[in-house]
C-alpha cells in the first residue's frame, strides 16, 4: 500500500479538496442474503462512488454513492418533490466493508446497510475500473476508518496499521453452546447510535494513538436532593439537523432521578461530569423514548423553553448498564403516568410493560411471500407516481360558511366522505383519481326541538342512509341524522343515568347491511343500543357494567361482532360478546388510549396513545388454547402478547419542531380484503405504516407528507389500500399512499399546499 502514499499526501492533505478519491463509473445493488429475501435490487444503474470528508468535523469522512443521470433526464426530474440521488454511508467499522469480485471479474465494493436489515449488503459494482484505482480507493477508505476510531491522522502508517479494518468473515459457531455478544461499536445495526453517530475532535476521549487500554471513567457525584433509580456511564449524544448526524457531547454519569420536591411520582433524566450537570429532562410520555437493545442506545425528544425541538441519545458501554437503565426509566415513566406505585403492579403486568421495549420480530401465522410483495410493488409503479396536481373546478358551486374541520368519516357505500364543521357536515364525493369535491353542505345540525349543536362523534349507520351523532350537551342520547333529509329525525334516549361516550357498529362491516343495533360504552359500562325498542334505546340482557371506574374511551369491533374496549388507562380488554367478562384484559402502560381499531379477523389490535401507537397480536402461542385468538380465550397468565410500539424516530420529531400528538390510527379495509397498511396524522403530517413490513418486526417502515395546515383526521377510502381521505382544518383532499414519502429532512421540512376544489370550504 505504500505505492500510493505520495498520491495519498496530495489529496488528503488538501483543505480544498471535499472529495479525496472517486469512482466515475458503476452500478449500486441492493443484495439480500436471506433464504425468502435473497435477490439482487438494482438501486443506480449509473452511479459513481465517492470518499468525502465531511469539512466541520475532523477525522470524519463519507462513503457517497451518487447516481448519474444522462443527458436530458435531470431536467425531466426538476419538478418532483424528492428525488434518491445519492446515498450517504459514515465511513466507520461498522460498514464492514470489503472488497470482491463479480462472476464477470469486475471489481465490487460491499458494505452494510446500517438502516436496513441484517441479511441486507449494498454492493457498488466499479465495471471498467483498473486495479490500481480500485487499490487506492479500498485503501482510502481503511485510513478513513483508522482516522475515526483513533481520531489521529492517518499519516506516516505502515500497512499492517490498517489491517485491523480489512473485514474477516465471522468464524463458524462450535456448538450449541451460548455465545456472548460483544457491546461494541463493531455490532452495531442500527442507524441512532451506529450508522449516525458523529464525535467533533473537541469532545473525542479516545488517544490519538492506538489505545492500549482502556481507561475507567469516574461516576459524577449524585445530587442527595434525588436519589437515583439508576446511576450509568454513557455517552451523549445530541442530533445535529444540518448535518443529519448524532454528535457526541460527552461521556456522563445518566442518571434516573426521583425529585421529592415535585411530588412522589415526579421523576427526571439527567446527564452531567465532574464539572457539572449537562441536562435534567422531566419524564414523561412525550420524551418519544426508543430503545435499540442492538446498540444498546436510548433516544428520545425534548422541546426547550424558547419552542425548539431536539433529539437527544444515549449510548451505554454494557448490556447490564443498558438493562439497568431501561428498568429504572420504565419504572420511572409508569408511576409517573400512572401515580401509582410499580411494586403493586403484579409480576405479570410488569413483564408485560417490560416486553413493550424489546426488540423482537413479530411472526405472522401465515408467512407473507416478499416476492409477491415486490412484483405487486413493481406492477403499480405508473408514470403518475409524481405528486398529482388537483385542478381547480371553474364550477360555481354551493360554499361552506366560515369555520374549522373538526372530524373525517368516510362512507362504506356511495363513495362519500362527511366533514364536520361545528354545527355543520360537508358532503364530499370521491370523483376518482385521488381527488375529492366539496357535493352540498347539512346545515344547522339540530335536536328534533330545535336546539343547534356541534357533534362530539359522528358515525355512519344503515347502510350510508343515517348518521349517528353524539351531542356533548346531552351524555345520554344519540341523535339520528337521515342524510337524504340532512336533519335529524330521532333523539335516541339511551338511558337515564349511563353516558354514551363512545360507539362503534354492530361489526366490522355493519354498516354496509340494514343492521339496526350498536355498541356504546360509558366510562365503566359496555352494552348494546336498539333505537326499535320502546322507551331507553338500551338492550338491558346486553350490558356489562364494571363496578370501579375503569374509564373507557374507545371501542372497536371484528367482522364476527368480537370487541375490543380501550380506557385512559391505557389498559385493552377482548370480549367476545356484550353482556360477558371480558376473555382477555392487557394491563396498561400508562398513557390514555386515543382510539382503538381491529383487523376484520381480530388477529390485531392498534391502539392510538398521544405518542405511539400500541400494536397487539392476540393470536395465543402456547398453553391449552394455542391458535385461538384472545377474544375467545384467555392468555396464560405467563404467556401475554408482546406489545409492539410504533412510534418516530426521535430524530426525524427534531424536524418537526413539535411534539408528537398522533390522532387515532386506522387499518385499511373492506370486506374481503386483507389490512396491509396503518394510516394516522400527527400535527401537519400524514404518516403510513407498511404493516406486512411491520408484522416482520420493522417497525421503522413508515412513510410521511407534511401539509401546510393541521391535520384534522385522515382515513383510507373504504375497500382501498392506496387511497387516503385527509381532513385538514380548511381543506379536504385524496392522496394516492405512494406520495408519502420515506422520512427525510427533505420530506419532514418542506410543506405541500392543498388546493381543494372548493377554495371558500
Amino acid at each position: 500500500m505504500n505505492i500510493f502514499r505520495s498520491l495519498i499526501g496530495k489529496v488528503w492533505h488538501d483543505p480544498n479538496a471535499a472529495e479525496v478519491v472517486k469512482i466515475s463509473e458503476g452500478q449500486l445493488f441492493l443484495v439480500r442474503s436471506g433464504a425468502v429475501r435473497g435477490g439482487r435490487e438494482c438501486i443506480y444503474n449509473d452511479a459513481m462512488a465517492t470518499i468525502r470528508r465531511v469539512p466541520s468535523i475532523e477525522h470524519t469522512f463519507q462513503l457517497v454513492i451518487t447516481r448519474v443521470y444522462e443527458e436530458g433526464d435531470q431536467e425531466l426530474l426538476e419538478d418532483e418533490e424528492e428525488t434518491d440521488e445519492e446515498r450517504v454511508f459514515l465511513v466507520c467499522e461498522e460498514l464492514e466493508f470489503r472488497t470482491g469480485l463479480t462472476a464477470d471479474r469486475e471489481p465490487t465494493f460491499i458494505f452494510r446497510d446500517l438502516q436496513g436489515d441484517l441479511d441486507e449488503l449494498y454492493e457498488f459494482v466499479a465495471a471498467g475500473t483498473n486495479e490500481p484505482t480500485r487499490a487506492f480507493f479500498e485503501t482510502c477508505m481503511y485510513r478513513a476508518m483508522y482516522e475515526r476510531k483513533y481520531r489521529a491522522s492517518a499519516d506516516n502508517l505502515a500497512d499492517g496499521d490498517l489491517q485491523e479494518f480489512i473485514w474477516q468473515p465471522p468464524a463458524p459457531k462450535k456448538g450449541k453452546g451460548k455465545t456472548t455478544r460483544k457491546a461494541s461499536a463493531s455490532q452495531s445495526d442500527d442507524v441512532p447510535a451506529a450508522a449516525a453517530l458523529e464525535e467533533p475532535a473537541a469532545v473525542a476521549t479516545t488517544s490519538a494513538s492506538p489505545p492500549a487500554s482502556p481507561v475507567r471513567r469516574k461516576v459524577a457525584a449524585s445530587d442527595p436532593n434525588m436519589p437515583a433509580l439508576a446511576t450509568e456511564l454513557a455517552e451523549l449524544h445530541l442530533w445535529e439537523k444540518a448535518q443529519s448526524v448524532f454528535l457526541k457531547q460527552a461521556d456522563v454519569t445518566a442518571r434516573v432521578a426521583h425529585n421529592p420536591a415535585g411530588g412522589k411520582y415526579d421523576y427526571w433524566l439527567l446527564a452531567s461530569t465532574d464539572e457539572g450537570q449537562l441536562l435534567a429532562h422531566r419524564i414523561s410520555s412525550d420524551m418519544n423514548q426508543r430503545w435499540s437493545a442492538r446498540v444498546l442506545s436510548f433516544t428520545w425528544n425534548n422541546i426547550s423553553d424558547s419552542g425548539v425541538g431536539n433529539s437527544w441519545c444515549l449510548r451505554f458501554d454494557a448490556q447490564e448498564a443498558f438493562d439497568e437503565f431501561q428498568k429504572a426509566f420504565t419504572r420511572a415513566l409508569w408511576e409517573t403516568m400512572n401515580q401509582w406505585p410499580w411494586e403493586k403492579a403484579k409480576f405479570e403486568e410488569q413483564s408485560y410493560i417490560m416486553s413493550a421495549n424489546e426488540d423482537v420480530e413479530m411472526k405472522d401465522a401465515e408467512d407473507d411471500s416478499d416476492e409477491e410483495d415486490a412484483v405487486a410493488e413493481e406492477l403499480d409503479k405508473s408514470d403518475d407516481e409524481e405528486e398529482e396536481e388537483y385542478p381547480e373546478d371553474d364550477d360555481e358551486g354551493p360554499t361552506m360558511p366560515k369555520g374549522r374541520n373538526k372530524q373525517l368519516t368516510v362512507g362504506y357505500k356511495g363513495d362519500r366522505s362527511y366533514v364536520v364543521r361545528d354545527d355543520k357536515i360537508g358532503v364530499f364525493s370521491h370523483t376518482g383519481q385521488n381527488q375529492v369535491k366539496y357535493y352540498a353542505s347539512i346545515s344547522n345540525v339540530a335536536t328534533p326541538k330545535g336546539k343547534v349543536f356541534s357533534p362530539k362523534h359522528v358515525m355512519l349507520h344503515d347502510q350510508d342512509t343515517k348518521m349517528v351523532l353524539m351531542n356533548p350537551a346531552e351524555p345520554h342520547s344519540l341523535y339520528n341524522l337521515d342524510i337524504e333529509r340532512g336533519k335529524v329525525v330521532e333523539e335516541w334516549k339511551v338511558h337515564d343515568d349511563i353516558t354514551v361516550d363512545a360507539i362503534a357498529p354492530d361489526n366490522k362491516f355493519a354498516q354496509m347491511t340494514p343492521e339496526q343495533t350498536l355498541v356504546g360504552i360509558s366510562h365503566n359500562a359496555l352494552f348494546r343500543v336498539d333505537p326499535r325498542v320502546s322507551g331507553t334505546k338500551m338492550v338491558d340482557a346486553q350490558y356489562k357494567q364494571y363496578v370501579s371506574r375503569n374509564k373507557f374511551s374507545s371501542v372497536a369491533t371484528t367482522e364476527g361482532g368480537k370487541l375490543a374496549v380501550a380506557s385512559e388507562k391505557g389498559d385493552i380488554r377482548l370480549f367476545d360478546a356484550i353482556g360477558k367478562n371480558a376473555k382477555t384484559a392487557l394491563p396498561p402502560l400508562g398513557d390514555p388510549i386515543l382510539g382503538v381499531d381491529v383487523t376484520a379477523s381480530g388477529r390485531w389490535i392498534v391502539a392510538t396513545t398521544k405518542t405511539y401507537l400500541l400494536l397487539i397480536d392476540t393470536l395465543i402461542g402456547e398453553g391449552r388454547y394455542t391458535g385461538a385468538l384472545g377474544f375467545d380465550r384467555s392468555f396464560p397468565a405467563t404467556a401475554k402478547p408482546i406489545p409492539r410500539r410504533l412510534q418516530l424516530r426521535a430524530e426525524h420529531v427534531a424536524y418537526m419542531d413539535n411534539t408528537v400528538s398522533f390522532t387515532p390510527a386506522r387499518f385499511n379495509t373492506g370486506e374481503g380484503k386483507e389490512e396491509n397498511a396503518i394510516v394516522t396524522s400527527t400535527g401537519q403530517y400524514v404518516v403510513a405504516w407498511d404493516f406486512g413490513k411491520v408484522k416482520k418486526g420493522q417497525l421503522d417502515k413508515y412513510e410521511i407528507k407534511k401539509y401546510d395546515q393541521h391535520v384534522v383526521q385522515d382515513n383510507f377510502k373504504f375497500g382501498d389500500d392506496k387511497e387516503i381521505i385527509v381532513a385538514l382544518q380548511n381543506d379536504v383532499l385524496a392522496i394516492n399512499k405512494k406520495n408519502l414519502r420515506r422520512p427525510t429532512r427533505a420530506s419532514l421540512a418542506a410543506g405541500t399546499r392543498s388546493s381543494i376544489v372548493n377554495a371558500p370550504y
